[in-house]
C-alpha cells in the first residue's frame, strides 16, 4: 500500500513539475516525441511473473514493456485521442507484435484507455529526464 501511495505521489508531483514552467514571451519549445504509434496493455496473465528487470510484474503499478528503451527509463505516454497521459517506468521487454510500440501495465492503461479503445490505442511517447524523476521523488519523500 505504501509503495502504491509513493508511486502515485511521485507521479502527481512530477506532473505538476512538468507543467509548472512559467510562460515565456518567446515561442515555447514544442518537443519532438520519442515515438508515436500503437499501445497495448498486459495484465492478469503476467501478474507476479518476473520482468526483464528482475522484479515481479505488478499489473497495478505504472510500468511498461518497450523493445529498445533502457530498463528504468521513465516515459510520458499520451493518449492521442483524448489527451490523457500517464508516466510509466520501463521494466520489461515487448510488446511482441511489431505493430505496437509499447505494452502498458493494466494500471497505466486504465488511466488512458476509454471503453471504446478495445485494447489498442494511438499514443505519443516522451522520455522523462532522470533529473525530473529524481526531483519528484525527493519532493515526495520517496525511496
Amino acid at each position: 500500500m505504501r509503495r502504491l501511495f509513493s508511486t502515485t505521489a511521485i507521479l502527481a508531483i512530477l506532473a505538476l513539475s512538468l507543467g509548472a514552467a512559467p510562460n515565456s514571451p518567446q515561442k515555447s519549445k514544442v518537443s519532438k516525441p520519442y515515438q508515436v504509434g500503437k499501445a497495448s496493455w498486459y495484465g492478469k496473465q503476467f501478474h507476479g511473473r518476473t520482468t526483464a528487470s528482475g522484479e515481479p510484474y505488478d499489473m497495478f503499478q505504472f510500468t511498461a514493456a518497450h523493445r529498445q528503451l533502457p530498463l528504468g527509463t521513465w516515459v510520458k505516454v499520451t493518449n492521442m485521442h483524448n489527451g490523457r497521459w500517464v508516466m510509466v517506468r520501463v521494466n520489461d521487454r515487448g510488446p511482441v507484435p511489431e505493430s505496437r510500440i509499447i505494452d502498458l501495465s493494466y494500471g497505466a492503461a486504465e488511466m488512458l484507455f476509454d471503453a471504446k479503445d478495445r485494447g489498442l490505442l494511438k499514443v505519443r511517447l516522451d522520455i522523462v529526464q532522470p533529473e525530473q524523476v529524481q526531483m519528484a521523488q525527493n519532493l515526495a519523500g520517496g525511496d
